[in-house]
């Protein structure tokens, strides 16, 4: 039963990680997309922290406490199917699907303006090209697709190789260090989890005035420089058999406060944003797929091997992630354009004036996209 019940939590997660952050893409309007598609991230710190609230609380029940936390995620799970009856089609799915009529009403309605000739052309214009792709899968490896997918594996996988894993395994260590005793563990759970969530808020609330990619490169900077500074810290201390004073342990705990709210606000929340919204409507959930399966896999490898690394490495497991969080930061600042603001039926035309995807991509098959005007609404 409880392998069944892991499999059903797991498959559980990886629809929700593909269906919610596309679903949300699709019914925002460009200019509040970002905040809107991260009230899923902030959905699910809340989650985790709840979640470890309610460990904490029922870790005092004794021999039957864990039944009454395991139980009471069935509160959320029935929450979110009730919810989901509510919730219409997107426009996009709408008129895809020949719905055109009920497409147009439900893009009036979330828009609450009839004024949206403008972007109800371009899914229709969209939806067109769509019908005529027979395998989205294939149709991901032809060149005018190739920018999305290597974001679709680059994003998440650079996702998981942040260290975050490494900050986590240490964080009930530490906390252990500066007097909160064996209930370490869920101390640095509920602590790092409201660090998660105002961090979150913080995303939420700036992500559509700064733009995806300065926050992927603060965020990556924020988080370089507090592994460097506890790897340094560690290496001295661990380089005999020193223990940490609690000055010292404090001074880390700080420092793993920063780094987890740099992850919360940067590439926690767009490492599932970016890839739902910079694919066109033939491939976006072939190509959003695509995305879970590879941030599924590598947790699963990162976990497997998390331990055989520490043990290698020990202190020096943080400059490994932070040797990682170098690339992924240089990586970002080459290749991802800004997607703030366009909308997801006008994002090949960003990729068609980048640098480098504009060498890649064919352009005899868009005529004019310098002139294609952008919509912000």
């Amino acid at each position: 039963m409880l392998i069944i019940g892991r499999m059903l939590l797991g498959a559980g997660v990886g629809f929700a990680n593909q269906s919610v952050p596309l679903y949300l893409s699709e019914m925002a309007p460009a200019r509040l997309r970002g905040g809107l598609n991260i009230m899923f991230q902030l959905a699910t710190t809340i989650g985790i922290l709840a979640a470890n609230i309610i460990n904490y609380g029922t870790d005092k029940l004794h021999s039957w406490g864990w039944r009454l936390s395991l139980g009471l995620a069935a509160v959320p799970a029935v929450l979110l199917t009730l919810g989901g009856l509510y919730c219409p089609e997107t426009p996009n799915s709408l008129i895809e699907r020949g719905k055109t009529e009920q497409g147009r009403h439900i893009l009036a309605k979330i828009r609450g303006t009839e004024d949206v000739n403008v972007e109800y052309d371009d899914i229709v214009e969209a939806s067109e090209i769509a019908q005529r792709v027979q395998h989205p899968f294939r149709n991901l490896l032809q060149k005018r697709n190739r920018p999305q997918l290597v974001m679709a594996i680059s994003i998440p996988f650079f996702q998981q190789v942040t260290g975050i894993n490494a900050i986590m395994f240490y964080a009930p260590v530490l906390f252990n260090s500066i007097g909160f005793g064996q209930k370490a563990s869920l101390y640095s759970a509920v602590i790092t989890g409201v660090v998660n969530v105002v961090a979150t808020l913080v995303s939420l609330g700036v992500v559509d005035k700064w733009g995806r990619r300065v926050m992927f490169l603060w965020g990556g900077t924020q988080m370089l420089l507090c592994q460097v500074i506890i790897g340094i810290i560690l290496a001295f201390k661990f380089g005999g058999t020193n223990e940490l004073s609690k000055g010292e342990a404090m001074a880390i705990v700080i420092l793993v406060c920063i780094y987890v709210a740099a992850f919360a606000w940067s590439w926690g929340p767009l490492g599932w944003l970016v890839p739902s919204e910079i694919f066109p409507i033939e491939t976006r959930s072939a190509g959003m797929a695509i995305t879970v399966s590879v941030n599924l896999l590598f947790t699963f490898v990162i976990a497997q091997a998390f331990l055989t690394i520490l043990c290698h490495f020990e202190y020096g497991i943080f400059l490994f992630f932070a040797g990682w969080v170098v690339i992924m930061t240089v990586f970002i600042a080459l290749f991802l354009p800004e997607t703030k603001g366009v909308p997801i039926e006008e994002m090949i035309y960003v990729w068609r004036r980048h640098w480098f995807w504009k060498l890649i991509m064919p352009s005899d098959d868009l005529p004019s996209f310098e002139e294609k005007p952008t919509i912000v609404q």
